[in-house]
């Protein structure tokens, strides 16, 4: 055994999007993609949407693996490895929700076996052979999942109202999103996104938006980026010259603000005695 510093060096970034149908997962996925590669030969796309993907065949050349029933754990793990074995840099797997409700897959299997609790024994280990796929793929992985359809009476610009479509509960194993870099929820037919799981804390807090490939690129340079570190956010508390970048240090920093709470307090007051004119005499000089 041996200790090493921690370093984003080779990490592979799996996310999520999830939304009703219509919503623009495929597309969105692809954007992504292509944010993230520049290259669209370098992605793949395991379609088991009845090839949606090749709508999209004008956004560029990239590869589609057509995924039909049975929609076993087992065939979602050999169509992984078929694009990692043809040197692919992002797979999108549009959806894994056949995989868990779709024919052949995880539901049905159960249902097979019995129905039974005891059954699920049989069946979860194989679910979390796929799971585990995903996790350890040499690729960046990009999932899709469809989520379950409600409707609501909400009333539009113009007075009128209107029947309005949402996506509520993913239709996969619950719990599958925290597994996840980034899962973007999809909340309109707009293509509107917003970040239901973040580690990244590129998107936390953020108004909803469409994703694009620049979301990609920005996902991908996270990705490259050596992590910051306390000596880092430190030194830019130190250098910085006033109140609003002091704020863009202490917000751009989620994860340090507790732990350097007391150094950007310090800072703050500092900065605030410069810009006070109680502080300065008539002759511009600094009052003791």
């Amino acid at each position: 055994m041996q200790l090493k510093q921690s370093k984003r060096q080779n990490v592979k970034l799996r996310l999520g999007i999830s939304g009703a149908s219509g919503f623009g997962k495929t597309h969105s996925a692809l954007l992504l993609a292509y944010g993230m590669t520049q290259d669209w030969s370098k992605v793949a796309v395991i379609d088991t949407e009845n090839s949606s993907a090749s709508l999209y065949s004008n956004l560029g050349a990239f590869n589609v693996l057509d995924l039909s029933e049975p929609y076993s754990p087992e065939r979602y793990i050999e169509a992984i490895e078929t694009c990692e074995k043809a040197n692919m840099e992002v797979i999108i797997i549009d959806s894994i929700t056949h995989e868990w409700q779709g024919k052949g897959g995880c539901l049905q299997i159960h249902e097979k076996l019995g129905g039974r609790f005891q059954d699920w024994a049989k069946v979860s280990p194989r679910h979390q052979a796929f799971i585990d796929k995903i996790l350890q793929s040499s690729c960046h992985v990009i999932t899709t999942t469809r989520r379950k359809i409600d409707y609501s009476l909400d009333v539009g610009s113009n007075g009128r109202t209107q029947v309005v479509k949402h996506g509520t509960k993913e239709i996969t194993r619950e719990g599958f999103e925290y597994e996840l870099t980034v899962n973007f929820e999809l909340v309109n037919d707009q293509h509107l996104a917003k970040a239901s799981k973040d580690r990244t804390n590129l998107f936390s807090d953020r108004p909803e938006f469409v994703i694009t490939s620049k979301t990609g690129e920005k996902l991908l340079k996270w990705c490259n980026a050596e992590p910051v570190t306390a000596k880092d956010v430190l030194e830019r508390i130190n250098n910085s010259l006033s109140i609003s970048e002091l704020s863009k240090v202490y917000n751009d920093n989620p994860s340090f603000q507790q732990a350097l709470q007391l150094q950007f307090k310090s800072k703050k007051e500092q900065l605030e005695k410069l810009i006070n004119p109680k502080n300065f005499s008539q002759n511009g000089i600094a009052n003791s």
